[in-house]
């Protein structure tokens, strides 16, 4: 892709005239950020067309429009920051190296993390408001192969709750106490008002082991990339340093504290998502035959050690889209310290599994067989090998052999309705493992739990959730539906999701929202789904060539609810130029 980068000037001109100047809140009293709401009958957003001329899919849409309890309120987007902007000496989205220094391109332009340059990854993705020390804070994070991370201060209008951002506040977050950043992806601002992120795409370590050269470079762009992290020396990566979830608290002096919680397993991860007890966390795992997990954590607010789960589906139907009863098992107890222990020590994939080659879609005695992201694989963990280190390096992997389901296509958001205990989760196709074809190289020499009938454009899914927190069954509850590829290249129905990406509830409502990551939609949707009369309306669409990624309601900041969206990886003729960016819809006094 062609690289392109705002200068100085023009990446101060597009931020500011997205965000004003607006006054401090007189306080900020934390709470949590996904409060339940309570009085609140209905919610309806004002619906909004699909793009249809040039000019409009060049540009965002937006609903201008809300009824609570019946009430129209006025609603509105605005962009808060966009990839390039420079202040306090940082420019945002520039990724850094293990000594906290500006990486460059060859020409000495800033590697900036888009999605529209020379540079790996999509661009920027989640990012969180944090209510802490009676300030404001926003946590962004970064999907390129050099993950990075930047937060600051934001200002709220005490009389009409616009946001923008505090200039002279924005700082990169430093994780080079945990082997830097990869591919960060969807997350949520927990109960306890911290960013918990995702690194997504793990490597295959088995991979690298058969194809690293003397130079540790493996000829995958994907991974030999990341070594830009350490000066370019690939000898100093290893597949097991990503691949896990990520904190960041906001300490008492505004500074960022990042950790990895290597305690909830490593694998492809999504978006992590804590339940209102604060200590259970549901895990979506995006790829190809990939699993769904679950960690309950030994304290509430502490993720760094706990229980690590992952799910066996039992299918009870197969219509529109699936039925299934779930089972738990678990994989190991597991903590932070002792997890990294073992990764600092570069381990291999051969130092925790004998493999052998499958024969005719079967393995030899001792050996299990396995169908995951990485095949059909026939594996034995070595002897005298701690199987709990296995479970958190090869997470994946080892629920498979304990018999749990490696099927799921594209895993994305996850998001739950506390009022009526629904957790939903966002399947962004029904494909590949997910089919109904036991002789596919995706069910070869697998259990091959899920047999369904394709649907390239995806599924919302609805689990229900016990006293104990626990998901019991798992139900399709609405679906895209594919057409014939139209002349704008739309392979999705217009009126319907397509391929779904990350969802937020609005707590204490019926709205569930859903964005998409699709190219099968000219324009990228979010929609809002009325969970109870199934009624589903566009809410804001994305300029063309962007995916809208990772929207999270917040429901209570000093009184004002917002939903955050960003605009990731838009085309260069766009009015973000290219440029990706973060924007609020909103404020709104739910009550």
């Amino acid at each position: 892709m062609k690289r392109t980068w705002l200068s100085i000037a023009a990446a101060t001109v597009l931020a500011a005239v997205f965000t004003g100047c607006g006054s401090d809140s007189d306080s900020v009293v934390a709470t949590n950020p996904q409060e339940t709401l309570s009085g609140v009958e209905s919610v309806a957003f004002a619906p909004i067309a699909t793009p249809s001329t040039e000019a409009e899919k060049l540009v965002h849409q937006n609903t201008k429009s809300v009824a609570i309890n019946g009430t129209a309120k006025s609603i509105d987007y605005s962009m808060i920051m966009a990839t390039g902007h420079v202040d306090n000496d940082e420019i945002f989205g520039q990724s850094k190296d293990q000594n906290d220094q500006p990486i460059t391109f060859a020409d000495g332009s800033p590697y900036i993390c888009n999605g529209t340059n020379d540079g790996v990854g999509s661009g920027l993705d989640f990012s969180s408001i944090l209510q802490a020390n009676g300030k404001l804070y926003m946590v962004s994070q970064f999907e390129c192969q050099i993950g990075s991370m930047y937060k600051f201060e934001l200002n709220q209008d005490s009389s009409t709750g616009a946001l923008s951002a505090k200039s002279g506040t924005l700082e990169y977050i430093s994780q080079k106490d945990d082997f830097g950043g990869f591919v960060h992806c969807a997350g949520q601002a927990t109960p306890w008002n911290s960013h918990l992120g995702s690194e997504e795409y793990e490597t295959n370590a088995k991979w690298v082991e058969e194809n690293a050269g003397a130079d540790g470079k493996t000829g995958d762009i994907y991974y030999d990339e990341t070594a830009k992290f350490f000066g370019g020396d690939a000898t100093k990566l290893n597949p097991y340093f990503y691949g896990w979830s990520p904190e960041v608290k906001i300490n008492f002096d505004g500074s960022a504290n990042y950790t990895k919680h290597y305690a909830m397993g490593r694998f492809s991860h999504e978006l992590s998502f804590v339940m209102p007890d604060e200590k259970t966390v549901y895990m979506s795992d995006d790829g190809t035959n990939v699993g769904l997990f679950m960690f309950v954590a030994d304290t509430a607010k502490d993720l760094s050690a706990g229980k690590l789960y992952a799910a066996k589906l039992t299918q009870t139907s197969a219509d529109n889209g699936g039925a299934f009863n779930l089972d738990w098992i678990e994989l190991a107890h597991l903590n932070d310290a002792a997890v990294k222990a073992e990764v600092s020590k570069m381990p291999k994939f051969s130092s925790l599994f004998d493999a052998v080659t499958p024969v005719d879609g079967s393995c030899e005695a001792g050996y299990s067989s396995i169908n995951t992201s990485w095949g059909h694989e026939c594996l034995k963990i070595k002897s005298g090998v701690d199987e709990s280190i296995v479970a958190a390096l090869e997470t994946r992997r080892y629920a498979a052999m304990k018999g749990a389901t490696t099927e799921l296509r594209k895993e994305e958001g996850i998001s739950y309705d506390p009022v009526r205990k629904k957790l939903y989760v966002a399947m962004s196709e029904v494909s590949k493992g997910m089919e109904s074809d036991p002789a596919s190289s995706y069910d070869i020499g697998g259990e091959n739990h899920i047999q369904l009938a394709k649907n390239n454009c995806g599924a919302i899914y609805e689990l229900s959730i016990n006293d104990n927190m626990v998901a019991t069954d798992m139900t399709s509850v609405l679906m895209g539906e594919p057409i014939t590829e139209d002349a704008n290249g739309n392979k999705c129905h217009l009126d319907k999701i397509s391929n779904p990406d990350n969802v937020t509830m609005i707590p204490g409502t019926n709205i569930l929202t859903i964005g998409e990551d699709t190219s099968s939609h000219e324009n990228n949707i979010i929609w809002a789904f009325n969970t109870q009369t199934k009624q589903l309306d566009r809410i804001f669409a994305t300029s063309r060539g962007a995916e809208t990624t990772s929207p999270f309601w917040y429901t209570n900041v000093n009184g004002w609810g917002y939903m955050t969206a960003v605009t990731q990886h838009p085309d260069e003729d766009t009015v973000e130029a290219g440029q990706s960016t973060i924007g609020i819809l909103g404020p709104v006094k739910f009550k």
